[in-house]
C-alpha cells in the first residue's frame, strides 16, 4: 500500500484538504492558519463554521508570549499540548493545578470542582496571562466569574471546553464578554488537543514556523 511518510508531507496535505472548508469565511492569513491547525488537531471539519476568534486575540497572544507571560492550564493534558521548544524560548511557565493538594482540598471544602478551584488559586496571577482551558467549563465560568468580580484580566482566554454540560454555555458566555479577547469553538465540540493546537498556531505564526 502507497502512503505519504513524511511527517511534512503528511501535514502540507492535511492543510490542502482543510483549505476549501475555511474558503468564505472571510479570515484573516493568521487566522486561517489557527483554524487550520484547530481542525487538523480535531480531524473534524465541521469545526470550520464553528470557531470563533476575538478579532484582537492573536495579536494579544503573541503580545503577551513576547513578554514573557505564564500559560494557566485547566488539565495537564493542555499543558502537555503545547509545543514546549516554541514555548520556552520567551521565557514564561506552563502552570497547571489539577493535581495540587490544596486545590484538592480547596475543592471538596467548597463544592466546586479541581479545575475551579485551581483557576480561583491563581487568582491574580491570571492578569496579562493566556488562560488555556480544554476540559472544564466549570474553569471557564470560574475564570469569568474572576474577571467580573475581581477584576482579573488576563491577555486572552483560549476557552474550548468539551462535553454536553455546562461546556456550550460556558463559551457562550466567553464570547459574549466585551472585556479580554478569546478564542473558542461553539457548542460542545472541544478538548485539551483543540486548545493547545490554538496555542501552537499562535507561537508557529510568530517565530514563522510551519
Amino acid at each position: 500500500m502507497e502512503f505519504i511518510k513524511q511527517p511534512m508531507d503528511i501535514e502540507n496535505r492535511s492543510m490542502e484538504i482543510i483549505a476549501p472548508h475555511l474558503a468564505g469565511l472571510q479570515l484573516t492569513d493568521a487566522e486561517t492558519k489557527v483554524y487550520s491547525r484547530m481542525i487538523h488537531a480535531s480531524g473534524d471539519v465541521e469545526y470550520a463554521p464553528v470557531i470563533r476568534i476575538h478579532p484582537q486575540a492573536i495579536a494579544a497572544a503573541q503580545t503577551a508570549l513576547k513578554a514573557g507571560c505564564n500559560i494557566y492550564t485547566d488539565v495537564e493534558m493542555v499543558r502537555t499540548g503545547i509545543h514546549k521548544p516554541s514555548f520556552h524560548r520567551y521565557g514564561g511557565k506552563i502552570e497547571c493545578l489539577i493535581a495540587d493538594e490544596k486545590v484538592a482540598a480547596m475543592a471538596k471544602a467548597e463544592g466546586i470542582t479541581r479545575s475551579m478551584a485551581a483557576m480561583r488559586t491563581f487568582g491574580k496571577q491570571l492578569n496579562g496571562a493566556i488562560v488555556a482551558i480544554g476540559n472544564a467549563p466549570t474553569a471557564l465560568f470560574e475564570v469569568l466569574r474572576l474577571a467580573e468580580e475581581e477584576n482579573i484580566c488576563p491577555a486572552v482566554i483560549i476557552g474550548i471546553p468539551v462535553g454536553f454540560v455546562g461546556a456550550a454555555d460556558s463559551k457562550k458566555a466567553l464570547a459574549e464578554n466585551n472585556r479580554i479577547p478569546y478564542i473558542t469553538v461553539e457548542g460542545t465540540k472541544g478538548g485539551s488537543p483543540i486548545a493547545a493546537s490554538a496555542i501552537n498556531a499562535i507561537m508557529y505564526l510568530l517565530d514563522n514556523r510551519r
